[in-house]
């Protein structure tokens, strides 16, 4: 039988894909921690789209089968905190 040409696995394509997401969350971190989001965003509008970011790392890093890091357990206390009582 032969073989098909090597072709990159899934798991291997989901854990790029969560460094890039981590990556991401790295940026937008510093983009808070710096005060520079002010300059592109509105609070609302920030928090909204830092917690998309953080959801993103989330769900990749479950995908890739990886042990949430440290900073994605702190964004994700932070997340908790960020959303609004029920």
């Amino acid at each position: 039988m032969q073989d098909l040409p090597s072709r990159p696995s899934l798991e291997r394509i989901a854990r790029k894909w969560h460094d890039l997401a981590e990556q991401r969350l790295d940026y937008y971190t510093e983009l808070y921690r710096s005060g520079r989001w002010k300059h592109y965003y509105t609070e609302e509008r920030f928090a909204v789209r830092m917690l998309e970011v953080i959801e993103a790392a989330k769900r990749w890093c479950d995908l890739a089968g990886r042990q949430r890091s440290e900073k994605t357990q702190a964004a994700s206390f932070q997340d908790d905190n960020m959303r609004p009582a029920a």
